[in-house]
């Protein structure tokens, strides 16, 4: 029999990451790696793949782990493209808790099996997510609850880490209601149940139709919603209005790519750009204090999540980012 989540090291380990947040600003919060940007899938909304690269070596992705540590990151998450395509991917969790950064996995699922489970398990994986996107598969997405229903079973039998699943309305998904059966069949599984609003090619914001709205509001009612439902920033997006916040992308999140630079998040390629390598705690507090044009209409939760302790503090001034510079 597996061990379940240990609910209370894990409620521990959030509240002991809040805190070193709200007591140094200089450091990373959240972290999106990239060790493998190929993918089996090509979900017709998702600009974050390619089907040819390579994985990056596993000596890198160590390099890039320690320096993610240098700087006092708390929560590393791999990403993709399709993480568990890297062959060494056991490898990689290893060396994020040898630091003891918490540890991520945002998967598609096809690859979760027992023995991959439980390597996970072994290898001291702590939340995993699976985005998905509709109930049978069509031509905008095969991350679908029949084709993974198996898995999700596998991993309410072996997974000793968190769970969520997240059901999705927006970008092109056909039934809205195909949201609220996957909210369901997560939650008779006994998974944390999220909702996440599609994002368009720009990562901004496409407001919901009548019929969206009303799926994404029996999410809501059937488990836990996450972390920014809770502070209404997916709840204006649903009824297409934007929010005001100080997104502390590329100091508070990071996101690194298969290249191994720092950008802003997955939809903001380029900014800054900076080799992971080379990247200081003056880069940090430069891009802490540095206003995001985009923010407004930004759809990309993990940022806001990471950001939000910040949110009573420290106005971001271009003028003060320039003084820093």
């Amino acid at each position: 029999m597996k061990k379940k989540p240990n609910s209370l090291k894990q409620k521990f380990r959030e509240a002991k990451m809040v805190i070193d947040g709200v007591l140094d600003r200089r450091h990373p919060v959240l972290v999106h790696i990239v060790p493998m940007r190929r993918c089996n899938l090509a979900c017709a909304y998702c600009n974050e793949y390619d089907d040819v690269s390579k994985p990056v070596p596993i000596d890198e992705m160590i390099r890039r782990i320690d320096k993610l540590a240098e700087l006092g990151s708390s929560v590393v998450a791999c990403s993709g493209g399709e993480p568990m395509m890297h062959p060494e991917i056991f490898d990689i969790y290893k060396r994020i808790r040898h630091h003891g950064m918490m540890s991520g996995l945002i998967t598609n699922g096809y690859y979760l099996n027992k023995e991959r489970i439980q390597k996970l398990n072994d290898a001291g994986l702590q939340y995993l997510q699976i985005s998905i996107d509709n109930v049978t598969p069509d031509e905008v997405s095969q991350k679908s609850l029949k084709v993974l229903d198996r898995r999700l079973q596998d991993l309410a039998q072996y997974a000793e880490f968190a769970v969520s699943i997240n059901s999705v309305i927006g970008g092109g998904i056909k039934d809205p209601q195909d949201a609220v059966q996957v909210a369901k069949r997560a939650n008779e599984l006994g998974f944390a149940v999220s909702c996440g609003i599609i994002h368009d090619g720009h990562g901004t914001l496409k407001p919901l139709s009548d019929v969206e709205a009303t799926a994404y509001n029996e999410v809501k009612r059937i488990g836990k919603v996450g972390y920014s439902m809770i502070h209404g920033f997916q709840e204006n997006l649903a009824n297409g209005k934007a929010n005001d916040w100080k997104c502390r992308a590329g100091a508070r999140y990071l996101y690194i790519c298969e290249d191994g630079l720092v950008h802003y998040c997955s939809q903001q390629r380029g900014t800054p750009g900076t080799p992971l390598a080379a990247y200081t705690k003056d880069d940090i507090w430069r891009e802490y204090n540095t206003p995001k044009p985009c923010a407004p209409l930004c759809t990309i939760a993990c940022v806001h999540r990471a950001s939000h302790m910040d949110f009573w503090r420290d106005p971001q001034d271009q003028n003060l980012v320039s003084s820093i510079a």
